[in-house]
């Protein structure tokens, strides 16, 4: 039987890439975002695309990812939370800090603690959490107090459920991306060279000049690490560093 895996934020970027390797390795998958249609057309480039299911559900609301389970009523050996969303926030009246906390940190719990009790059992072998921060949630960075505050918030929420869970082979880390290729990061490029009236491109070298190795990685690539997080048997409580040497933690 064909293992099952929860994707967040399946619609676009790193979730859709997820989504393809997963269904490629033989996953059979449950696709969630806010989207119906995205997670159509993510759901159409699957390998056998009938046999994956889409919920419709914005997972700052936990009565959408309940009622969106209970009727897929899925068995779970997995859940990648990556649902999120980014960009600037200012203290004032259009402060963005209650959606991007409650979408990024408190969705993911939300996300979460709905999709545990369709975890397969522990007999079944190891079941897994793989929840993607950011390498924000290691620096610090004007005008994104919200998103630093809740993708650190993350790594404390995967510590904390690693410790939980450990009894049950439930294994639970992060992966914290630097700059990937996807529309998000464009977005917050392009707010760049606005705040600053400078060129797009001028940002992008600005900022691939703080890169080690000078690039962004490619959604792919953090859609490997997630697949074999979802198979190995040793790490659990850990956040995995992809940013291209951008920042060495130690």
């Amino acid at each position: 039987m064909k293992k099952t895996i929860l994707v967040s934020g399946a619609g676009t970027g790193i979730g859709q890439a997820a989504a393809k390797y997963l269904a490629d390795k033989g996953y059979k998958l449950v696709l969630l975002g806010r989207n119906k249609e995205n997670l159509e057309k993510t759901r159409a480039m699957l390998a056998e695309p009938k046999t994956h299911a889409i919920i419709a559900a914005n997972i700052r609301n936990a009565e959408e990812i309940k009622n969106g389970l209970a009727e897929v009523a899925p068995l779970l050996h997995g859940v990648v939370a990556n649902a999120g969303v980014g960009g600037e926030n200012q203290y004032g009246e259009d402060d963005r800090w209650q959606e991007i906390i409650e979408t990024n940190l408190t969705g993911t719990y939300q996300l979460v603690e709905e999709a545990l009790p369709y975890f397969a059992p522990k007999e079944d072998g190891y079941r897994y959490v793989v929840i993607i921060s950011s390498i924000l949630a290691r620096l610090g960075v004007p005008r994104y107090t919200a998103y630093c505050a809740s993708k650190a918030g993350l790594l404390g929420l995967m510590r904390s459920w690693s410790v939980e869970l450990a009894a049950q082979n439930i294994l639970v880390n992060a992966i914290a991306p630097g700059w990937v290729n996807t529309s998000m990061a464009r977005v917050g490029l392009n707010a760049m060279a606005e705040h600053s009236q400078r060129e797009y491109d001028d940002i992008l070298q600005e900022q691939m000049s703080h890169v080690l190795l000078g690039k962004m990685s490619e959604p792919e690539e953090i859609a490997e690490l997630i697949a074999y997080l979802m198979k190995q048997t040793s790490i659990t409580g850990q956040t995995l560093d992809m940013n291209n040497g951008a920042i060495m933690p130690a």
